[in-house]
């Protein structure tokens, strides 16, 4: 029976290997290609295709199609932003510094794929993808928060996220419509918003969260809310 047990683990682990590093194909050949196709299933099938898939594996490895790809795409930005971020030791940093060092190293991580962001953007700015980018998004600014050194459980906890979020996204368009000057004077103001809003927390007290509002951040964090 302990050896059936060990087996059936060694294929599970085998299979999700193969996922991983599949999908990792898959999204190089999709990048390729999205800025010409765009970020629909057609692209899907073709980077799938590219990768030596047929049709079926492909639905079979993504079964959301260009909504898998934008997932994956998005975690491998955040990946590739903390890789960067891993060089940079968060404690030597104000917090402002911390937060803005993070949202261009996610930038950055984006930019180098700048035509198959734009793209991407594009579906996920759809109302069908709404609640999906917003979920990515909200892993990115995650993400950013627990490197600034962030461990707060409470109200703090989805309000920074929040915040952040805004930011990241509102930084990412303007980048892509008014270029990288006009992006980063962006980001300078809404980190000085954002520092201004938590100044004013501490003078008058916590800034209470609706009920709705809780709800809903907290099905982000826990990942229940589902694109």
């Amino acid at each position: 029976m302990g050896r059936m047990s060990d087996d059936a683990k060694s294929s599970d682990a085998e299979t999700g290997d193969w996922a991983a590093e599949t999908e990792a194909r898959v999204l190089t050949e999709a990048l390729t290609l999205a800025p010409s196709q765009g970020w629909t299933w057609r692209m899907a099938y073709a980077a799938g295709a590219a990768a030596g898939l047929s049709a079926g594996e492909t639905e079979l490895l993504l079964p959301g199609g260009p909504r898998d790809l934008a997932a994956l795409f998005s975690r491998a930005c955040d990946a590739a932003a903390m890789a960067v971020l891993a060089d940079i030791d968060p404690g030597s940093l104000k917090i402002r510094q911390r937060i803005r060092q993070g949202a261009l190293a996610r930038l950055g991580a984006a930019m180098a794929h700048e035509a198959a962001a734009r793209r991407c953007a594009g579906f996920l700015a759809l109302p069908a993808n709404a609640a999906l980018g917003l979920r990515l998004v909200w892993e990115s600014a995650d993400a950013i928060w627990r490197w600034a050194g962030d461990r707060s459980t409470d109200e703090n906890h989805y309000s920074k996220r929040g915040l952040l979020a805004g930011i990241l996204a509102s930084t990412l368009l303007m980048r892509l419509t008014a270029g990288e000057a006009a992006a980063q004077t962006h980001l300078d103001r809404r980190i000085e918003a954002v520092m201004t809003f938590e100044r004013l927390k501490a003078r008058f007290g916590r800034v209470h969260v609706g009920a709705w509002t809780a709800g809903a951040l907290s099905r982000l964090r826990y990942g229940l809310l589902r694109g």
